[in-house]
């Protein structure tokens, strides 16, 4: 199976930001920002969802934004953060939007 991704400047701001505007995507991303490619269930078990069918949306929704690329491997997907994509279509909103998740969790 092949995933469809969009090209660098097909990246929209409008479904970057509604992507990251869910709390389960944007504890996903924030476990992908640690670098290099990670399998489904290593990020699933990280955010606390245990049932995979429950990101299946949620995964489509960060990968058609250009938020991640997801690439089959055996009988998982391997998952990166696309972030120099997203750093040269929107400099420092990435970063913004982390810091501010970060924020936001300390002060609970």
């Amino acid at each position: 199976m092949s995933y469809r991704h969009p090209a660098r400047d097909q990246i929209r701001i409008e479904s970057v930001l509604s992507a990251l505007g869910n709390p389960v995507r944007l504890a996903a991303v924030r476990v992908l920002d640690a670098g290099g490619a990670h399998n489904c269930g290593s990020v699933l078990t990280t955010i606390g969802v245990t049932a995979k069918s429950t990101m299946t949306h949620h995964w489509r929704v960060l990968r058609d934004s250009g938020i991640i690329h997801q690439q089959p491997s055996g009988r998982e997907n391997l998952l990166r953060l696309r972030r120099d994509d997203l750093d040269a279509r929107y400099p420092g909103l990435l970063d913004a939007v982390l810091a501010a998740a970060l924020d936001d969790e300390r002060n609970r």
